[in-house]
């Protein structure tokens, strides 16, 4: 690498979160109205430069941080987007993060030094985004649909377990399409990826629900 190359300079990394929620059985996404140029006004995804002097998620924890008070999100890389005029500003390569939440257990700030609101929206919803934001969104919604299928991505939304209403519903919400109740039991089961426990817990009724965890370190297959 010739250091003294101009070809190398004015390039930058930004890294970029599509973080997902279900509320009321509908897929919502969390979007920031930025505050300043590029793009000040506009809605976007949370996102930001990162630092030379840190590493890719501390950079990440610290946008989210900043720009929607939100902590302890689990997140992963879904793709890299690298269109050179992707940013009017210089060359920045995006990494792209997706998560699923439960909005309930996380309170969002509605201003910070950098952006003018903060808030959860459904996809149809979604207005133009800055930068190539949409673009990213769609790819992150692809990639969320493929992962709930395959891993055990939701295990976040329920930490401590979950009845099969709740999850069908979730599943239901984020793939846009209706299960039989017990064709779908039958399918998450054989997945792997769930595992019974003796806890009960009443859903929607009186009737108690069993309920279910989420496995560790499970091999994916894919049977939705």
């Amino acid at each position: 690498m010739d250091k003294k190359n101009p070809r190398y300079r004015n390039q930058g990394i930004h890294v970029i979160s599509a973080i997902f929620t279900v509320d009321k059985g509908i897929t919502k996404v969390l979007i920031i109205k930025r505050k300043y140029d590029p793009y000040q006004g506009m809605w976007s995804l949370t996102s930001g430069a990162l630092y030379n002097d840190e590493e890719v998620m501390d950079g990440l924890k610290r946008e989210i941080l900043e720009k929607t008070g939100l902590e302890g999100i689990p997140l992963e890389l879904f793709d890299v987007f690298s269109r050179v005029d992707r940013s009017p500003t210089m060359r920045m390569v995006g990494l792209a993060f997706l998560g699923i939440v439960d909005k309930e257990k996380y309170k969002i700030l509605k201003e910070t030094l950098k952006t003018t609101d903060a808030k959860w929206v459904s996809l149809e919803e979604v207005p133009p985004l800055a930068f190539d934001h949409n673009l990213i969104l769609e790819k992150a919604y692809e990639t969320l649909k493929e992962r709930i299928k395959n891993t055990n991505l939701l295990k976040s939304l329920y930490p401590k377990g979950f009845t099969m209403p709740e999850i069908q519903k979730i599943y239901e919400s984020i793939l846009g399409k209706q299960f039989d109740r017990r064709n779908f039991r039958k399918k998450l089961l054989c997945t792997g990826m769930i595992e019974e426990t003796e806890k009960t817990e009443k859903f929607g009724g009186n009737k108690p629900a069993r309920i279910y965890i989420f496995k560790e370190n499970q091999e994916d297959k894919n049977v939705f």
